[in-house]
């Protein structure tokens, strides 16, 4: 058995469970995560783990779920078998939820509105230190940003999946044929281009053992309206990593040297 902390619950894993343990202050979390497991195992069964139990009203809310088999995909070179493994899974997670059913789901956190508003925020607050490239990368993201209207709520013309809120590779486990999905706590209701660029984006996406983004994206039969809302979403997503990177180089590392300066760069490609 063992065990790890983050900052929103604890985990445990057994031999055929895994127990997360959420803080009281995150009862929202465990109750998305508890909402996805039951959605997922009815209506896509096998594609993430089985729900067992929860206490959400515990002071501590608790979620036990199966254990899946399998190896994360961040950590190690994402071939083009495992590209289209995780493209299935990517829809799968989408489709899953009848229209009727989704309809319910709450709004997933960390929305487009959300997301301007803190970026503003740290702009016009204390801002990282940061070098002459990061700093000139985040003054053109701005710039960009100003000039788009404030979009709250669900965006028009697009329709909505459930999305499971955390485009970190390292959810997305290999098991040497599919790719099955964990972590849930900032799933909801959603749309498809956001849960996209939340893949294309992450630092997990390219800082290590790069995914073949066109590869990716080529799996899916984007809309006209889909299509340029991925532009956007990829835009204001990669300026959230400047700027989560830029504080990171700032105080203890959890990235190599040179990261924000990176994702700079990426985000001027994103922007040209």
């Amino acid at each position: 058995m063992t065990s790890g902390n983050w900052s929103t619950h604890s985990i445990t894993v057994g031999p055929a469970s895994v127990t997360k343990r959420f803080r009281g202050g995150d009862r929202d979390r465990a109750a998305r995560e508890w909402r996805a497991l039951c959605l997922l195992d009815r209506y896509a069964p096998g594609l993430a783990p089985q729900p067992r139990q929860a206490d959400l009203a515990a002071a501590e809310p608790t979620v036990v779920m199966s254990r899946l088999a399998g190896t994360p995909l961040r950590g190690a070179p994402v071939d083009a078998a495992r590209t289209t493994a995780l493209a299935a899974a990517v829809a799968a997670l989408h489709q899953a939820v009848p229209p009727d059913v989704l309809a319910a789901v709450p709004l997933r956190p960390g929305r487009q509105d959300e997301l301007t508003r803190l970026v503003l925020s740290w702009y016009g607050g204390v801002r990282p230190q940061a070098g002459e490239q990061v700093e000139a990368a985040m003054r053109d993201g701005m710039y960009w940003l100003s000039r788009r209207p404030p979009q709250p709520g669900e965006p028009h013309g697009v329709p909505a999946v459930f999305g499971p809120g955390d485009g970190n590779l390292a959810n997305y486990l290999w098991d040497g044929t599919r790719v099955q999905v964990v972590d849930f706590e900032d799933s909801g209701r959603s749309d498809r281009a956001f849960e996209l660029a939340e893949i294309t984006e992450h630092v997990a996406a390219w800082a290590e053992h790069p995914l073949d983004v066109p590869l990716f994206l080529r799996h899916f039969d984007l809309t006209p309206a889909e299509s340029a809302r991925l532009a956007v979403c990829r835009r204001l997503l990669a300026l959230v990593w400047l700027f989560l990177l830029a504080f990171d180089a700032a105080g203890p590392r959890r990235n190599p040297p040179g990261t924000a300066e990176r994702q700079a760069a990426r985000l001027l490609a994103l922007l040209g």
